[in-house]
């Protein structure tokens, strides 16, 4: 079931718009910053927001565990735009920055996933995303990191909904060079990007208003850019997984319109912290079996091989139909769903595959 909070028609139109021209025409801002790999992060600064770039977000996926020892899967994604349309406005209802809100739950008993959206202009207190340290709202959903590091996420809905603490048990992990992460072969092709892997959660899930409480883990991705991707890229898959032994894996390829891709990149880091970077061509992906959406017909890859250098990944979907229309805030619908990984065939760990660009142009 989908549930969706509408936005703005005027919002709605200035996506389209943006999706439409696509990342270079609107990259030429003097005001937006560009990513260059001599930047450092620094914590707790970066937790924050950064309005001087295009497009930032926080995304969380994770696994959960009922009462009863059943499985859950959920996304939680919060996305800041600059508009770059209203900046010397100084109307407080100019559209300077749009808050953008994903939640979903995926629930082998419904058989589907759950999921509704919302976005907002950053304003009068009801949206924003705040520089400093992690603290991001959208009317009454909001995702907070406290000063013991933990994060507190509360999203809900009419139907289902969350309210969870998210206690980290590993430091950040600063993606690619230090956090400069590439997304194609040319410089600015690239953005700031860190993830927090093995968050410990605890809370309460609500379904049909109803509380539950769970445990389980999840994983953070903090990324943020002004480029886009090459004008060639079709698509990415992706995959952050939380591992039975401690390790923490990230793997990505852009794929190319012509076939093959564009970019690769993976990270594997080890429980004592040991990092192990593979290059575009140590990393590979291939289909295993696809799955038709009924709502779109969009064919999407759900089960999937990974290869990291000589180590072969299975990923298998805790469910088929993982798909979120987002068409009434980011414009998109893509696959975003809970997976287990098998590592040479032996039990490995779960995590969240993401996939974009398989669904033809869709209206409004």
């Amino acid at each position: 079931m989908t549930t969706v909070k509408r936005s703005n028609p005027i919002i709605a139109l200035l996506l389209l718009i943006l999706c439409l021209l696509g990342i270079d025409a609107l990259a030429e801002s003097n005001r937006l910053k560009s990513v260059t790999p001599d930047y450092r992060l620094t914590f707790p600064l970066d937790y924050g927001a950064h309005d001087d770039f295009r497009i930032e977000w926080w995304y969380i996926t994770g696994w959960l565990e009922t009462a009863d020892k059943k499985p859950l899967g959920f996304q939680v994604t919060f996305f800041r735009y600059a508009t770059d349309l209203n900046h010397d406005n100084p109307s407080r209802f100019a559209a300077k920055y749009l808050i953008i809100g994903h939640l979903a739950l995926s629930d082998p008993a419904v058989g589907r996933i759950k999921h509704t959206e919302r976005t907002v202009r950053e304003g009068f207190d009801l949206a924003y995303a705040k520089t400093g340290d992690t603290n991001v709202k959208l009317d009454d959903w909001t995702l907070v990191r406290q000063s013991d590091g933990s994060y507190v996420v509360d999203l809900r809905d009419d139907d289902f909904g969350l309210q969870f603490t998210l206690q980290p048990t590993q430091k950040p992990l600063l993606q690619d060079q230090n956090g400069f992460s590439r997304k194609g072969p040319k410089p600015e092709q690239a953005s700031y990007y860190y993830s927090e892997p093995h968050l410990q959660v605890s809370g309460t899930v609500f379904r049909n208003g109803k509380p539950m409480n769970v445990t389980g883990r999840a994983w953070l991705d903090h990324e943020w850019s002004t480029a886009y991707l090459d004008p060639e890229a079709d698509g990415w898959d992706w995959v952050g997984a939380n591992l039975d032994d401690g390790s923490a894996l990230m793997a990505f390829q852009i794929r190319a319109k012509q076939g093959g891709k564009v970019w690769s990149y993976a990270a594997l880091r080890d429980a004592s912290g040991n990092m192990t970077l593979f290059d575009s061509d140590q990393v590979e992906f291939t289909p295993v079996r696809t799955w038709q959406s009924p709502h779109t017909e969009a064919v999407y890859p759900v089960e999937m091989r990974i290869r990291t250098g000589d180590v072969e990944w299975h990923l298998m979907p805790l469910l088929d139909d993982q798909e979120l229309d987002a068409r009434q805030s980011t414009a998109t619908v893509y696959w975003e769903g809970a997976v287990t990984l098998t590592r040479n065939k032996q039990s490995a760990g779960r995590g969240y595959l993401e996939l974009t660009g398989y669904t033809k142009p869709l209206a409004l």
